[in-house]
């Protein structure tokens, strides 16, 4: 069995779920998910200045909307189990965590505890973070000791 370790933001939309349940055919993978929910004051303004710089003005002002603290943790875990739902129908073995702190250190603990043969980071473009290797992902490389595939969700939720 392969083991994957698929770090979100957001809830897997339909899309997602096949993208990442097809890429190793017809092998049977089991899913470890981190979720982290949205609502970090830094986060909100870097995810406002993609939105800006990809002329999606509307979406850099409903960052403020967005929520934050106990609303955003509720909403996460809504999201992570929606997401564990979708990969378990699709015929994946999935569990699934929120991280609120620090998600390259759980990232790390967590490849290390399953064993995981690769890390699947699947995020909206962030190109900020992305250009400076600030990103998941980027910074994931030089941490975990597996492969680190990046990929773009199929669409906004």
């Amino acid at each position: 069995m392969f083991t994957s370790v698929l770090m979100i933001e957001k809830a897997l939309t339909s899309a997602d779920v096949e993208f990442v349940t097809g890429l190793h055919g017809d092998e049977e993978v089991a899913f470890h998910v981190l979720l982290q929910p949205r609502g970090e004051q830094a986060a909100r303004l870097l995810r406002a200045i993609d939105d800006v710089a990809l002329g999606s003005l509307d979406e850099a002002a409903r960052e403020l909307e967005a929520p934050a603290g106990e609303q955003a943790v509720s909403e996460g875990q809504r999201a992570l189990d929606v997401s564990l739902v979708a990969l378990r129908a699709a015929g994946a073995q999935a569990v699934g965590r929120l991280i609120e702190h620090h998600p390259l250190d759980s990232l790390k603990s967590l490849v290390d505890e399953a064993g995981a043969d690769e890390v699947i980071v699947l995020t909206d473009p962030h190109y900020v973070e992305e250009f400076f290797h600030r990103d998941w992902a980027s910074r994931a490389r030089h941490k975990v000791g597996v492969p680190v595939l990046k990929l773009f969700s199929h669409s906004k939720v």
